[in-house]
């Protein structure tokens, strides 16, 4: 074999190598379905959240907030009188939970031993995102149409802060070293920085290429922010600077994103029936390295630093509707009782 057929035979086998033990490179990718947890009722959701100690997920829907142990993957209680919730930010030190209740521009304050209510603060109009900040032990809402910010003490329900913005803010993140809390501002394609000790707008910064971000993550060792943006891109930037270090393209119709500290993984939860995967290969790449098939409509997330798992909230729908000159676009009724979670991960046996 003459010795340039030997190197040409070489590098081929190196690069096909490299495609199956670089890892991520798998067609298939690290995460599959494990299972669904039937949750049922009607209504609508919004967003999801875990207390990774509590080993407990909390799921908005309609006016009540369910209540899931993620270890035994079944429904163990619920949260009544949210009108409009959209989540619950818990406080594990604290055994408190913070729902925001929409359509009465209130908070609850949860006891979570006990799931009952111990009190209600009044917040902007249309508080949305809610956020528990561990370094002062205060809690944000982001109030949809009051464009502001209402911070109040997690103990007491003191209000000590309203936080003028300028637009429509939605999903916010947290950075105690820094004390600093972000917010995307979505109509106005930005991102904020409040000092959470002065509860004053420091920075405010661009997210282009990015475009509308909706969900917001943070990888809080490398200040690095992920911006889930509705021109099918999910956005890297320096938490510290502002500056947009890497972006890659995500599907469409994102809500909400998340970092996973111990795989470096970011995920992009989106309403098209995918979840991006992507790879923080160092603080200035970030690399797909999966496109997860979901379910069409399950558009918010969670994850559990600990399993490594994704909880995403969905629902069977009827068929799609005609358009009509009145509706062009209608959106296809949820079948009622079909409301659950689906559950992703990278363990070894699947549930299909």
């Amino acid at each position: 074999m003459k010795k340039h057929v030997r190197q040409l035979i070489g590098l081929i086998t190196l690069g096909i190598l490299s495609i199956v033990f670089v890892p991520g490179c798998r067609a298939e990718g690290p995460y599959h379905f494990l299972k669904e947890i039937a949750v049922g009722g009607d209504g609508g959701w919004d967003y999801l959240s875990i207390d990774e100690a509590a080993r407990r997920l909390y799921l908005s829907h309609a006016s009540k907030v369910v209540v899931i142990d993620i270890d035994k993957d079944e429904v163990v209680g619920e949260i009544a009188d949210t009108p409009g919730v959209h989540g619950l930010a818990p406080a594990p030190e604290l055994q408190r939970g913070f729902t925001s209740n929409g359509q009465e521009s209130k908070a609850s304050i949860i006891d979570l031993k006990t799931l009952k209510t111990l009190s209600k603060v009044d917040t902007g109009e249309n508080p949305d995102a809610i956020l528990y900040e561990p370094g002062q032990q205060e809690v944000y809402t982001f109030n949809g149409r009051g464009q502001s910010a209402t911070v109040f003490e997690a103990k007491t329900g003191k209000v000590v802060a309203t936080i003028p913005l300028a637009g429509r803010p939605e999903f916010p993140a947290a950075d105690p070293k820094a004390g600093r809390v972000y917010c995307n501002i979505e109509d106005k394609n930005n991102v904020v920085a409040i000092d959470t000790k002065t509860h004053q707008v420091t920075n405010t910064w661009a997210i282009a290429p990015g475009e509308g971000a909706s969900g917001m993550a943070i990888d809080v060792a490398h200040r690095r922010l992920f911006l889930g943006c509705h021109n099918k891109l999910m956005v890297m930037m320096d938490s510290a600077s502002g500056k947009v270090v890497s972006t890659v393209p995500i599907g469409d119709r994102v809500d909400a994103n998340a970092f996973d500290p111990g795989t470096q993984f970011a995920f992009s939860s989106n309403g098209d029936g995918t979840v991006t995967i992507a790879h923080e290969e160092s603080p200035d790449k970030l690399t797909v390295v999966q496109t997860l098939a979901t379910e069409r409509g399950a558009r918010t997330m969670a994850l559990d630093p600990k399993t490594h798992r994704i909880y995403l909230a969905s629902a069977k729908y009827e068929p799609q509707p005609a358009p009509t000159p009145d509706a062009p676009r209608q959106r296809p009724k949820i079948i009622p009782g079909s409301f659950k979670v689906l559950v992703y991960g990278m363990d070894k046996t699947a549930g299909h």
